[in-house]
């Protein structure tokens, strides 16, 4: 388990974190159209995990506009944003915010957030997902992780984006 805040106080995770070099743990999240999403999808390509609680919140939202700021300066790189928020809501926050080039996803159907360590154990928050960074390469192996210590500030973008150089 780890612990992270939230509004001062300490939250719990399931778990911790994939560890730097082991193999990513496979995901099935789904997209815009209620299709299964896997690694597999994205073989060949580093990916970054914006995990997020939801997008519905001002710091989450902030931080799927950083990546989809970013997204086009990284070679053969594709960013997910990876929230609990159903598919519909997630394409509905893309298209008025204009975000086309990070892909949401969504845990609704999947054990996303035990398998990487991030689902919220306790608080009001019990089932979301705390904010995290995962790096993966192109062969899968986990190249950098981040987990946001307070629910309510951003990830530290210029760490994860020195694990792309």
């Amino acid at each position: 388990m780890a612990t992270i805040t939230f509004q001062s106080e300490p939250v719990q995770t399931c778990g911790e974190l994939p560890e730097i070099g082991c193999h990513a743990p496979n995901f099935f999240l789904a997209n815009r159209e209620l299709e299964n999403m896997t690694l597999e999808n994205y073989a060949g390509k580093r990916k970054i995990l914006n995990i997020v609680p939801s997008l519905d919140t001002p710091t989450c939202a902030a931080s799927a506009r950083k990546f989809n700021q970013k997204a086009t300066s990284f070679e053969n790189t594709v960013m997910l944003v990876i929230s609990a928020d159903l598919p519909f809501a997630q394409c509905r926050f893309c298209e008025i915010e204009g975000l086309h080039d990070v892909v949401a996803l969504s845990t609704f159907r999947s054990t996303f957030s035990t398998d990487y360590g991030v689902q919220i154990i306790d608080s009001p928050l019990k089932g979301l997902t705390a904010r995290a960074v995962v790096v993966i390469d192109e062969m899968d192996k986990i190249i950098y992780t981040q987990l946001v210590s307070e629910l309510a500030i951003e990830p530290d973008y210029d760490a994860v984006f020195a694990a792309l150089k």
